[in-house]
């Protein structure tokens, strides 16, 4: 059983920045990778970055490319997402994920195996 904790959130104005952590915990923690997505009021929960446990290899939704950034500290089972120039249309609930072994498409959430409880982000105009 895998568990995963964020933090990090909170509420930062225009221009501002976040970094949001997930903690993991578990002894069968060993992910494929990990994944950050956001829900919006009244939006569906999107895909928003990627990285690989072992390669550390990346992937971004277009919308955050440059202005996000995912990495990891393998030592610690921890994900975090660095969020800079933040705009209004970025207020969501974060959350992390997990996918174990690989069985579909990771902008997909339903082919994630694990999540976080999510953190709320506000960005203040």
């Amino acid at each position: 059983q895998v568990q995963l904790v964020e933090s990090g959130g909170g509420l930062v104005q225009t221009g501002g920045s976040l970094k949001l952590s997930c903690a993991a915990s578990g002894r069968t923690f060993s992910p494929e990778a990990m994944g950050w997505f956001r829900q919006a009021p009244g939006k569906e929960r999107e895909f928003v970055a990627l990285i690989f446990w072992r390669s550390g290899g990346t992937y971004y939704a277009d919308s955050v490319k440059g202005q996000f950034t995912i990495f990891k500290a393998n030592a610690k089972n921890t994900v975090y997402l660095q969020m800079n120039s933040l705009k209004p249309e970025d207020t969501a609930v974060y959350y992390c994920a997990g996918v174990q072994r690989y069985r579909g498409s990771y902008y997909n959430p339903n082919n994630y195996d694990y999540w976080g409880q999510g953190t709320q982000v506000t960005v203040s105009s």
